[in-house]
C-alpha cells in the first residue's frame, strides 16, 4: 500500500493551506484555506484536481480544519456551499465557535473592496452546520477504517494537530503550531506516535528566535518611545491570537508605568473575540487558568473600542487594527492616514504573505507603497518589525520531527529557499526522508501494512516447541535445565481463492498442493592430518580404522558440543541433522582442495552432510575439526 500526498495549497509558499492525503484507500483533506495575496482564481486551491467530475462527496472521506485562520479555513464555505461538498468536516470546539467570525469579517472586507462575493453570510452559517466539533485526544471514528485524534497545537485558541490512522498506517498533520508557551497559550503537546508520515508547517524554517522576554522589551521600548514623542502606533494584527497576546503585554506595561495614553481595538470583532477567550479559558495557558479565579486576563483595563472619528484626532494612541497583513479592511485605511507622518510608528508583529502591504513594508524601508495602479502612499513613518508570530521556529520544528521520528516528512507552509535548508537538516541530522512539494504536486511512498491471518494447529504446535539446553554449572559441574527458544517461527503464508489468509507448517504444504516431499542436503568433504587426530589424546592408541578415527573425533566433539549431544551411530557421528563419516571415495563430489590434499600421505578425509536448518551448527563442527589440524 502507498500514501499519496497531493498539495493544493501552501506548497513552497505561505497561504491557502490545503493538502489531500490518500492513505490505505481513504482520502482526507487537511485544511481548506485561501491566499491573502490574491484576488483572482489563485485565491483558492484548485479543487478540480480532487475530482474532475466535481463529485467531491465520493472523492473525499472527510475534511479536517486545524484552526480558524483564513489561510486554513477561508475557502471552506465556498467548497461546501458553492462546490457542493456535503461530507464530514471536523474541527475543535473553539475553531467551530470562532471560524464564523473570521469568515464573516473577511466577507465584509471583500464586499468593501468591491470584489465579487465568493460566498454569502447564509453560506457561512450553512457550512458550519455540517461541522462536527471534537475535543483534544478524543478518538473519532470517521468510518470503520478511519480514526482521527486532535492534539493541542498552541498557535491560536483551538488550534490542533491531527492524527489520522487507517489500519496499520498512520500520519500527523500539524497545521500551524508553537513549541513554546506565551502569555495566553500553552506549548504544543502530542504523544509519541508510530508514524509513516508527518506533514509540518515550516514558516520559520531557518529562524532561531531570541528569548521571548528580549522581544517583548524591544517591542515595549519602541511603542513607549513613539507615544512619548506624541506619535500614533498602528499594530496591524488579526483579531484573534496576537491581538490578545499583545494586549495582555501592553495592559500590564501600562499599569506598571502608569501610562495614560489610550489603547484601542478597531471595530467590535476583537471585543467579541475576547468574550470567547473568557468562555474558552481551558484552552489558554496554565498561567491564565491559574489566575482566572481572581482576575480574567482578557478584562483589559486600558484597552477601549475605537471610534472612526478619532482617526485624525491629535495626540498619541496605540491602535490594534485588522487584518494583520494590511491586505485591506480598516488596517489599510489607517495606514493611508498615518503612514505619511514621521512621528508615527507601524509595528508588524507577525508574518506577512507576499503581495500584501505588510510584506512590502517588511522587505525594506520603502518611501512609497503602490496600493493599486492609481493609488500610491508616501511612507515617512517608522517601521518596526518584530517576531511575535505564534509559529514555531526552526528549533521547534526539528524538536518535533526528532520526537515523533516518522518514516517520512513533508514540509508545507513556508518559503522554498528556507524549506530546502530545513529539508537538508532533517535528512542529514535525523536521517529521515524529507520532501517539500510545490502546489499541485503529488508525493508518494509506501505505508506500513500488516495482514491479519489465521494459523494452522500444526504451525502453532511447532512454534510452541522449545529448545532444551543443559549448560554445566562451573562450580558444581552439574547440568541445570534452561528452557529457551532462539528460533524464529517459520511458516508459509497461503491464501486460496475466496479464503482467508493463513499461515501453515511447511509439512502441510505438501498435502495441500498434492506433491511429494523433497529434502535438500548440503555436503562438504575435507581432509585432516592423521597426526592431528593422534595428538587429541595421548592415552588412546589411534589406528587407521574408521571406528578408531571416529572415536577420537567423538572425544573432541563431545567436549565442544556436549549440550547438543553427539551421537555415535554405525560408521558416523551425528549432531542434530549434521552427520560426519570417514570418506574413502576418491571421486567424492563434495571433496575440496583435492590436488593439495592428495600430496599429504597421512591424510584422512571426512565427508559431512546436513540440512539447511542446521547450517550454523555444521560450520561450527567443521571449524572445530579443522582447528585440530593446526
Amino acid at each position: 500500500m502507498a500514501i499519496d500526498c497531493l498539495v493544493l495549497g501552501a506548497g513552497q509558499e505561505v497561504g491557502k493551506s490545503c493538502v489531500v492525503v490518500s492513505i490505505n484507500g481513504k482520502r482526507i483533506m487537511f485544511d481548506c484555506g485561501m491566499h491573502m495575496g490574491y484576488t483572482d482564481h489563485n485565491r483558492y486551491p484548485d479543487f478540480s484536481l480532487i475530482s474532475k467530475s466535481g463529485d467531491f462527496n465520493n472523492a473525499l472521506s472527510c475534511i479536517i480544519i486545524t484552526h480558524f485562520h483564513l489561510d486554513h479555513i477561508g475557502a471552506l464555505p465556498y467548497f461546501t456551499e458553492v462546490c457542493g461538498y456535503n461530507g464530514p468536516i471536523y474541527m475543535t470546539y473553539p475553531t467551530k465557535a470562532l471560524a464564523p467570525l473570521m469568515l464573516e469579517d473577511y466577507r465584509k472586507v471583500m464586499v468593501g473592496r468591491g470584489e465579487e462575493q465568493q460566498f454569502t453570510y447564509e453560506n457561512i452559517i450553512d457550512c458550519m452546520k455540517k461541522v462536527t466539533a471534537v475535543d483534544l485526544k478524543q478518538n473519532v471514528q470517521v468510518d470503520k477504517d478511519l480514526q482521527i485524534r486532535a492534539y493541542y497545537a498552541g498557535h491560536v485558541l483551538g488550534a490542533a494537530m491531527f492524527y489520522a490512522c487507517v489500519g496499520d498506517s498512520a500520519m500527523v498533520y500539524t497545521g500551524d503550531y508553537n513549541m513554546t508557551p506565551d502569555r495566553h497559550l500553552g506549548a504544543a503537546q502530542i504523544d509519541r506516535l508510530q508514524l509513516d508520515l508527518l506533514i509540518t508547517e515550516s514558516t520559520y524554517a531557518t529562524t532561531i528566535r531570541d528569548s521571548k522576554y528580549a522581544r517583548e522589551r524591544e517591542f515595549l521600548k519602541a511603542v513607549h518611545k513613539c507615544v512619548s514623542n506624541g506619535g500614533k502606533v498602528l499594530i496591524p494584527t488579526f483579531a484573534l491570537g496576537r491581538a490578545q497576546e499583545l494586549c495582555i503585554l501592553l495592559d500590564d506595561y501600562w499599569e506598571r508605568m502608569n501610562l495614560k495614553v489610550p489603547i484601542y481595538f478597531s471595530a467590535g470583532l476583537t471585543i467579541q473575540a475576547n468574550l470567547y477567550y473568557k468562555v474558552l479559558i481551558n484552552w489558554t495557558s496554565q498561567k491564565v487558568k491559574d489566575t482566572y479565579a481572581t482576575r480574567n486576563a482578557f478584562d483589559f483595563k486600558n484597552v477601549h473600542q475605537f471610534d472612526r472619528t478619532l482617526l485624525d484626532a491629535p495626540g498619541p494612541c496605540v491602535l490594534f487594527a485588522t487584518p494583520g497583513m494590511i491586505s485591506g479592511g480598516f488596517s489599510l485605511e489607517v495606514f493611508k492616514h498615518w503612514a505619511p507622518c514621521e512621528s508615527n510608528l507601524i509595528t508588524l508583529p507577525g508574518y506577512c504573505v507576499a503581495g500584501t502591504v505588510g510584506h512590502k513594508l517588511m522587505s525594506g524601508k520603502p518611501t512609497k507603497v503602490d496600493l493599486d495602479k492609481d493609488t500610491q502612499i508616501d511612507v515617512r513613518c517608522q517601521i518596526h518589525q518584530l517576531s511575535f508570530s505564534p509559529h514555531t521556529d526552526a528549533k521547534g520544528i526539528m524538536d518535533l520531527v526528532k520526537f515523533l521520528s516518522p518514516k517520512h516528512v513533508i514540509l508545507v507552509h513556508g518559503e522554498k529557499p528556507k524549506m530546502d535548508l530545513l529539508k537538508s537538516r532533517i535528512k542529514s541530522e535525523l536521517g529521515i526522508e524529507c520532501f517539500d512539494p510545490a502546489n499541485t504536486e503529488t508525493v508518494s511512498f509506501p505505508s506500513t501494512h500488516f495482514i491479519k491471518s489465521d494459523a494452522s494447529n500444526a504451525f502453532i504446535r511447532s512454534s510452541l516447541t522449545p529448545n532444551f539446553k543443559f549448560p554445566k554449572d562451573e562450580i558444581t559441574d552439574t547440568p541445570s535445565l534452561h528452557v529457551c527458544d532462539e528460533r524464529v517461527s517459520e511458516g508459509i503464508l497461503t491464501m486460496g481463492k475466496g479464503q482467508k489468509v493463513k499461515v501453515i507448517h511447511q509439512d502441510e504444504l505438501v498435502t495441500m498442493v498434492g506433491g511429494g516431499k523433497t529434502e535438500v542436503e548440503f555436503g562438504y568433504c575435507f581432509g585432516l592430518n592423521l597426526c592431528s587426530l593422534k595428538n587429541v589424546s595421548k592415552e588412546v592408541r589411534v589406528s587407521n580404522g574408521d571406528d578408531s578415527l571416529l572415536g577420537v573425533l567423538n572425544m573432541k566433539l563431545s567436549d565442544e558440543f556436549g549440550e547438543l549431544g553427539v551421537r555415535d551411530c554405525k560408521g558416523s557421528l551425528e549432531v542434530n541433522s549434521f552427520r560426519v563419516r570417514v570418506c574413502k571415495n576418491d571421486d567424492c563430489p563434495h571433496r575440496v582442495d583435492r590436488d593439495e590434499l592428495s600430496e599429504r600421505l597421512e591424510c584422512v578425509f571426512f565427508c559431512c552432510n546436513w540440512s539447511i536448518l542446521d547450517k550454523s551448527i555444521a560450520w561450527r563442527v567443521i571449524s572445530v575439526m579443522k582447528n585440530m589440524d593446526l
